[in-house]
């Protein structure tokens, strides 16, 4: 419980350094506009998550560390900006780390609250993107979720995954363990060779 605790941590510090990054890159906000942005970006999927499911007080309200957490990464974007822009590539494999762990922590608990299993699938992964959703329309970008790239399918095929060998009463830390790996490799392949689920429609209709 410890170490998924402070992966937890860990997670939220490195989503608000993304928040924080993508609201100067974009608008070069002022401090408390970078610091909205990687407080949305940070707890916005979890906060989701705990109002559909009817968990209060939300995640963030009740563990004041959460906030602790959102705030060393916002420091730590302002102290650091350049090098962390140059080291993008690296904070994209603790960010897929962060979802991976937000999908399997908002699944247990969304199963934990008695839901059906496909809800709790769904929870958990609205537990991982939702941030990242809200942080790109403040910022005026195109989510990831709607871009060709693999992100929310990653999310459910390890919810999924959680499920099933929780239904086989897998030991908890193996199966969380196995779960997360499944989501950080599906993101990591597809990121690293392209590839994407088939188009809804691939036709191109022209009008004359």
């Amino acid at each position: 419980m410890l170490l998924q605790y402070s992966l937890e941590l860990l997670g939220t510090g490195f989503f608000a350094i993304s928040g924080a990054l993508a609201a100067n890159e974009k608008s070069k906000p002022d401090w408390f506009g970078v610091t909205f942005i990687g407080f949305i970006t940070s707890i916005g999927g979890g906060s989701i998550r705990d109002i559909l499911i009817g968990s209060y007080p939300l995640a963030w309200v009740h563990d004041i560390n959460l906030m602790y957490s959102i705030f060393a990464g916002i420091v730590l974007a302002s102290l650091f900006y350049k090098r962390l822009l140059r080291l993008r590539r690296n904070l994209f494999v603790f960010e897929t780390l962060g979802i991976a762990m937000f999908t399997i922590i908002g699944t247990e608990k969304a199963i934990n609250f008695g839901l059906n299993p496909l809800i709790a699938a769904i929870m958990g992964m609205f537990s991982a993107v939702m941030g990242g959703v809200l942080r790109d329309v403040l910022t005026n970008e195109i989510p990831a979720l709607f871009r060709k790239e693999i992100y929310a399918t990653a999310c459910l095929a390890g919810a999924f995954l959680y499920l099933t060998l929780d239904h086989f009463a897998c030991e908890r830390t193996i199966n969380m363990l196995i779960s997360v790996i499944l989501i950080f490799a599906i993101r990591i392949i597809s990121v690293r060779w392209n590839l994407s689920l088939p188009k809804f429609r691939s036709d191109i209709e022209v009008s004359s």
